[in-house]
C-alpha cells in the first residue's frame, strides 16, 4: 500500500472529519432516509433520492478517509532541519519570470490550498523542489510557458 504523507494538522483535519460523518452525518442521512421511506411511493420521492445519494457519498467517503488514515505517514516537521527541501519544508524561491519572492510550504494532497501558498507534494513544483538545496535553481514547464525559480530560503517550522 501507498503511504500517505501529511502533517499532524493533517491528519487531524481528516481524522475530525471522519469522526463528523460516521457519528453526525451518517446517523442523520439513515434517519432521513427513515422519513422519506414513510411518505410512501419510493419511485417519485425527490427526498427519498437524495438521502440516498448522499448516503452513498457520505459511505465513500468513510472508506477514502480510513484508507487514508491507515497508510498516513506523518511527519512532523519540528523534527527537520536543515537546507535540502523535504516534506514540509517551508521554502521561498524567487521566480524569475514574476520577478517576486513567493514562499511555499510543501504538504500532503489534502491539505494543499495554493491560495494558501500549501503547496501538494504531488504537484509538479514540489517534485521539482524536493532534494535541492538553497541557492538551487529549477526549471519548469508550466501551461503557461516556462519558469524558473531559484531557492531562497528552507525552513522548518
Amino acid at each position: 500500500m501507498e503511504k500517505v504523507y501529511m502533517t499532524p494538522g493533517g491528519f487531524k483535519v481528516l481524522e475530525d472529519e471522519l469522526k463528523n460523518l460516521k457519528f453526525v452525518e451518517r446517523p442523520a442521512i439513515v434517519a432521513a432516509i427513515a422519513e422519506a421511506r414513510e411518505k410512501g411511493d419510493l419511485s417519485e420521492n425527490a427526498e427519498y433520492s437524495y438521502a440516498k445519494e448522499r448516503q452513498g457519498f457520505i459511505e465513500g467517503r468513510i472508506r477514502e478517509l480510513e484508507s487514508k488514515l491507515a497508510r498516513a505517514e506523518i511527519i512532523d516537521i519540528t523534527k527537520l532541519n536543515g537546507n535540502n527541501v523535504k516534506f514540509g519544508a517551508t521554502v521561498t524561491v524567487f521566480d524569475d519570470v514574476s520577478d517576486e519572492e513567493i514562499t511555499y510550504r510543501i504538504v500532503g494532497i489534502d491539505e494543499a490550498d495554493i491560495k494558501q501558498r500549501l503547496l501538494s507534494i504531488e504537484s509538479p513544483l514540489a517534485r521539482a523542489l524536493i532534494g535541492k538545496n538553497v541557492g538551487d535553481e529549477i526549471k519548469l514547464n508550466t501551461p503557461s510557458g516556462n519558469k524558473k525559480y531559484e531557492i531562497l530560503e528552507v525552513l522548518y517550522i
